[in-house]
This record gives structure tokens, C-alpha cells and sequence, in this order.
């Protein structure tokens, strides 16, 4: 079992402590963004603080936040304007101890919610911390431009992605403090189970994320089939639009390999998945602010081939944790596809350089520690000075 890390956390004794903790989590399903709200809820509810998950009373989502002890609160969180949010959350501000509270959001739309509630509630000790999860040109219009200055903490999630969030402004005239403005890789709240790569049975490759246009799976469906002389098997983990499957698994059973793909519609948790894989295969063709699947490999120890178009090149390197291949090329796929499949001492040899690079820059404990940080510098701009 992958269990919880224990934190720093900083209730007792601080000046600028954080009282409260809301993150607000768009969205009707599990992704990216809703797994990352919910390990800093869960670590933060283990340390015994005030913890809040404000979601669309979608199922899905909240189940797992209840199964680890935070409490819950429902909004619409619809598109701006939304009053309705506003004043759900403005209620929930007021009710809340004096002293800095912290409301985390994953959109800034969700910013926007914020700030009217915070001015609603009249609590200027409200700090908003907004999570920048792609990878995108900031919007140089004048509903934005307030936004931006009215967040206390803007986190990218990578260095590209905040080079793309500024690039709006080439000229560096910049709507908003860029002190603001943090490079935090992204994590999970677990302690990794390293297992040695299976020593018997088929040797196997995974894919893993939602199954959509842009994760380069159509290229990895073309490479699968030009390996027809080994006995390579690919798991393929996730759900997307029906459509979209559909046609994959049409062109994987033309290819004649439908029988040695295993479709896994869901993963709870992907760890006990990736752990009985040999090698990941994240050939994605969308360039992409953080990958969190690459970091999960990584994780568990395991070498993978992927694409560096995106902050790939920030934390995984070439030829030591992971094999380089180009966007939408099913030949070279295919070509370090077979490379690991024949030697699975590079596997073994990746798969411990991917953990040593997990364990220095990835790791839990140095993202909550620098999260940590963040929360109590905009704790000290929020709250009034000391008598």
C-alpha cells in the first residue's frame, strides 16, 4: 500500500499561521487537477487543520474527499459571473475563525469567486492561491488583468508553464506583482512502493490519463502494431469519449494487436498498475505544463519513453530515466518500444535512476514543505499587524 506522508505544517506557534484551508475543486470527475487539491486537503486534514473542499456536489468527486476526512460544501462553480458561488462562499468565510484563511483554486474563473466573497464576507485576512495547471498564454483583457492582481499567489506548475503565462506580456509590463508568481512541480501525497520490474510473464507497457485526442495514443496504437514480432503486451489505462475509443480500438483490431492490448477502463489509483508494468509509454503530442503520469512512473521506480514537448526536460532526462521519442512518430516509438522490450536491464536501470530523480525533486515532503511557505507568505500579507 502507498501510505500518507506525514507533514510539516506550521498550526502552533506562528504568527502568520494559517487558520482555514478551501480549495475550491471544479469539475465532475477525477483528473489531474482534483487528485492534486485532494492530497493537499487529505496531508492538511491529517495535520489536524481546518480543511474545506468546495465542489459541484458531483459524486465522483467528493466521495474521495470523505473517504479521507475533509468536509464538504456545494456551489454551482459555473462560469463567471456566478453570484451564486460568491455568496455560498462568502457565508462559509464569515463563519470562519479570525485570521488568515486560505482559499486555493484551480481556475481562475474560481479566483474571480473568490475575491467577491472575500469582499463580501468583509474578511481582507482571506489569502487566494491559485494552481496554474497548463500550459498557456496569460489573457491580456481587463477582467483578467483584475484577477491576476487580485490573487495573493499565483503557482505554476512548471518553469514552461510560466513562461507561456507571461509571454501575454513581452515587454514585461505585467498586470500584477511577479513576487507572486511560484515554479512548484507538481506531487502525490504517498510514499512510493518500488517493486523490482516482473521477472516473469510477458514483459508489459502501460499508458495511463484520459484517453483523448493529443496523448499521441493513435501513434502509439501504429507502433504497437509494427512490434507483431514480439510478444510485447500494452495496457492501456483510463476513459475518454466514447468515439474516440472506439475508433482506437477499431484500428487496433485492423492492425491485428487487439488481442494484446488490456483496456482498463479505470484506476482508482495507478500505482498497483504501474508497479506490474515493465516500462510507462507517454507519447503525448499536446505539450503539456506538468505530466502527472510521467511523474507517477517516476514514482514507482519505472523507467518510460515520452515526448519532451512540453516540461518533460525539466524533471525526466534523456537516456537516464526516460528514452526521448518525437510527437506523432510511430517509427521511433516503435523503435525504443522494442528497445526496452529486449533488454530489460536498461528497464531495471531507468527504473531506479526515475526513482533517485523522484525522490530529489518530486517527492511529497519537498512540495508540501515549499507549499508550506507559500501559504504563510500570503498569510503575513493578509493578515493585520500584530498589536
Amino acid at each position: 500500500m502507498n501510505a500518507l506522508i506525514p507533514g510539516v505544517g506550521y498550526k502552533q506557534g506562528c504568527n502568520n499561521k494559517v487558520v482555514k484551508i478551501i480549495h475550491i475543486v471544479s469539475g465532475n470527475a477525477m483528473g489531474g487537477a482534483q487528485r492534486y487539491a485532494l492530497d493537499i486537503c487529505r496531508h492538511y486534514s491529517a495535520e489536524g487543520h481546518d480543511v474545506l473542499a468546495l465542489t459541484r456536489d458531483a459524486k465522483a468527486i467528493d466521495r474521495h474527499f470523505r473517504e479521507v476526512g475533509v468536509a464538504l460544501a456545494h456551489a454551482p462553480l459555473r462560469d463567471y459571473p456566478d453570484l451564486f458561488s460568491s455568496l455560498t462562499l462568502s457565508k462559509l468565510l464569515k463563519n470562519s475563525p479570525q485570521g488568515a484563511t486560505i482559499v486555493h483554486v484551480h481556475r481562475y474563473r474560481d479566483a474571480l469567486t473568490a475575491m467577491a466573497a472575500r469582499r463580501m464576507a468583509g474578511r481582507p485576512d482571506v489569502g487566494i492561491v491559485v494552481t496554474r495547471h497548463v500550459a498557456e498564454k496569460g489573457k491580456n483583457n481587463w477582467l483578467r488583468r483584475l484577477i491576476y492582481r487580485g490573487v495573493d499567489a499565483h503557482i505554476c506548475v512548471s518553469a514552461m508553464a510560466k513562461r507561456e503565462f507571461l509571454s501575454a506580456w513581452p515587454h514585461g509590463r505585467y498586470p500584477f506583482d511577479t513576487a507572486r508568481l511560484h515554479v512548484l512541480f507538481n506531487s502525490r501525497n504517498i510514499i512510493p512502493r518500488r517493486e523490482d520490474i516482473p521477472a516473469k510473464g510477458a514483459v508489459t507497457a502501460m499508458f495511463h490519463g484520459t484517453l483523448r485526442p493529443g496523448k499521441g495514443l493513435e501513434t502509439l496504437i501504429e507502433a504497437l502494431g509494427q512490434l507483431k514480432d514480439t510478444r510485447l503486451r500494452l495496457k492501456i489505462v483510463g476513459t475518454g469519449d466514447p468515439d474516440f475509443v472506439d475508433a482506437l480500438r477499431r484500428r487496433s483490431q485492423a492492425l491485428g494487436i487487439m488481442d494484446r492490448i488490456d483496456w482498463i477502463r479505470i484506476a482508482e489509483d495507478p500505482m498497483p498498475l504501474i508497479a506490474s508494468c515493465h516500462f510507462g509509454v507517454l507519447p503525448s503530442e499536446t505539450p503539456e505544463a506538468f505530466g502527472m503520469a510521467n511523474m507517477e512512473y517516476m514514482a514507482a521506480g519505472r523507467g518510460q519513453i515520452s515526448t519532451f514537448n512540453g516540461a518533460q526536460s525539466e524533471y525526466l532526462r534523456p537516456g537516464l530515466t526516460a528514452l526521448k521519442v518525437a510527437p506523432g512518430d510511430a517509427d521511433a516509438l516503435a523503435e525504443a518500444m522494442r528497445t526496452l522490450y529486449a533488454d530489460k536491464e536498461l528497464c531495471r536501470r531507468m527504473g531506479q535512476a526515475a526513482g533517485e530523480r523522484y525522490d530529489a525533486i518530486l517527492a511529497w515532503p519537498g512540495f508540501i514543505t515549499r507549499l508550506d511557505e507559500i501559504y504563510r507568505g500570503v498569510a503575513s500579507a493578509t493578515l493585520p499587524p500584530m498589536a
